[in-house]
């Protein structure tokens, strides 16, 4: 790859920075859609009553692009980083122009209900979206030396990250300037600009390397009934049979998976994977951070809107979003300083202390009782509030490049792209399943507090279910401290694998890491 960008004069750094940009892109629509809604529902004429099935429109693309993930890893594994990449980025512009003229069409309205041709839509946009993350990731590692590649994942996944916090903010705006279709318009013309970029890179593809094609169906299979279940309300509330039984199918795929990688030459999941141990414990650890991040956010936005907006110190939308933005937005920033940090020091101790942070900003927010620690009052103020929720960000940011580099590090190089996929997923899996917690444990609890103050005089009762629902808020941000503590443990445990360590020495020959032919 180097020595193409070489004959034109362009530094790997000006490719790392485009490719950024176009995870960026994708990252974006991750969550642009959710300031869009009104404007959707309002133009294409849909109910209030129908918002369950409007909030699909952002299920689907996050569904999509987790299980397009690892297929369109190996796919670059095996085909290449390039082609592959551009593939990506032509389906997710069909998806996206599909999304900006839907509900357009007097003639397919007839037959397909315009929500339904939305979330199709984004079905398609997501899955290009998907595939651009973990190549981007595999190029990166690809185009700058050893020593500098932990700063290389760190912008890719830093831009990820900026993508998917300014989503929401991004999309305001163009519907104010614009409209809910300019969103999806503009996407367009920047990835058909990340496309030309691309044309400076050769596609380089492992000659010998093939694609596991009834392994990509099986694991399909199971990624989207893993997806729901997780997802489920009723998986925590003990509501509904239907996540257990996404479940049981998630398990039996997951077993018919196993048994067709073993008897698969080159399977689409390599044993070699998960015979790594940094791999393996890598993926633990970011599956944790996932959980940890998404309870923490989910939490604070609500708790701003809710139990601290009282008459003498109101809390707008706009407000509650400025007070994440204290923390999310540190976490692009340090995203790049993790990785700009594995020049001289092991991923390991990148990542503890990354994880020690995020709980100590954690246990500040919602206190600790054990340890005298008060959680914050109804008035938090500055500049309490502000170095509370950055020494979080500063955590969550620290530990995403440490973790993706060990992971993709740990795999054979005609899987560099699978694991880096893999690493991904774990994170969004982790957000949907502590999302999915949150929901159930609040709700319940929530329910139990106005239950049990039924019988409390006006006055006395709002008083009582602002206290109980403040202390229940302390709990969460509480868990999520505990929870990175938990990820401390493998996150100690994942070694920088033989594989990493011959790289970085240059011990061993490139050929004779390709070593994903067999499981």
């Amino acid at each position: 790859m180097l020595s193409r960008l070489q004959r034109h004069g362009l530094p790997p750094w000006v490719m790392v920075a485009a490719i950024a940009t176009g995870t960026f892109i994708t990252a974006l629509d991750q969550t642009v859609v959710v300031t869009a809604l009104p404007a959707v529902m309002a133009d294409l004429k849909i109910q209030l009553a129908r918002l369950e099935a409007v909030i699909w429109v952002v299920t689907a693309y996050l569904l999509g692009y987790t299980v397009a993930m690892p297929l369109l890893g190996r796919l670059a594994d095996v085909y290449g980083y390039t082609r592959i990449y551009q593939y990506s980025l032509l389906v997710f512009c069909v998806g996206t122009t599909l999304v900006a003229l839907s509900g357009e069409w007097g003639w397919l309205n007839d037959q397909i209900d315009p929500l339904d041709q939305i979330v199709i839509a984004r079905v398609v946009q997501a899955i290009g979206g998907g595939g651009t993350v973990p190549i981007s990731l595999a190029i990166a590692a690809a185009l700058v030396s050893p020593e500098k590649r932990g700063l290389a994942l760190g912008i890719v996944a830093g831009a990820a990250e900026a993508g998917s916090m300014l989503g929401p903010a991004y999309g305001g705006a163009i519907i104010e300037i614009w409209s809910w279709r300019g969103i999806f318009w503009l996407n367009v013309p920047q990835a058909a600009i990340i496309a030309a970029a691309l044309l400076f890179l050769p596609n380089q593809r492992f000659a010998d390397a093939r694609m596991d094609y009834r392994g990509a169906i099986v694991l399909t299979i199971a990624l989207v009934l893993l997806s729901l279940a997780v997802a489920h309300e009723g998986l925590f509330r003990l509501s509904s049979w239907t996540p257990y039984w996404l479940l049981v199918g998630f398990l039996v795929s997951t077993g018919a998976l196993v048994l067709l990688q073993r008897r698969t030459v080159q399977p689409l999941l390599s044993g070699a994977l998960f015979r790594a141990w940094a791999f393996v414990m890598a993926n633990i650890a970011q599956l944790l951070v996932g959980i940890a991040l998404i309870v923490a956010m989910a939490a604070m936005v609500i708790m701003a809107n809710t139990v601290m907006d009282v008459p003498e110190r109101p809390v707008d939308s706009l407000t509650a979003a400025l007070w994440l933005l204290r923390m999310t937005g540190t976490i692009p920033i340090f995203s790049v300083v993790g990785g700009l940090l594995l020049r001289w020091i092991d991923a390991r101790w990148v990542t503890v202390p990354g994880l020690a942070l995020i709980a100590i900003g954690m246990f500040q927010v919602g206190g600790w009782p054990l340890l005298g620690l008060p959680g914050w009052p109804v008035g938090i103020s500055d500049p309490k509030l502000t170095i509370d929720m950055v020494i979080a960000g500063v955590g969550f940011g620290l530990v995403i490049a440490p973790l993706m580099h060990r992971a993709i590090l740990s795999a054979p190089l005609d899987y560099r792209a699978v694991s880096a996929s893999m690493i991904v997923v774990a994170r969004m899996l982790g957000m949907t399943l502590g999302m999915a917690a949150l929901s159930a444990w609040g709700v319940n609890e929530l329910l139990t507090i106005f239950d049990e103050t039924v019988a409390l005089p006006s006055a006395e009762r709002r008083e009582v279910i602002s206290h109980a629902s403040l202390d229940l808020f302390h709990s969460f941000f509480r868990a999520a401290g505990i929870i990175a503590i938990l990820a401390i443990v493998p996150a100690t445990l994942m070694r920088a694998s033989p594989m990493e360590r011959a790289e970085l020495t240059g011990t061993t020959p490139a050929a004779e890491m390709a070593a994903g032919d067999g499981s």
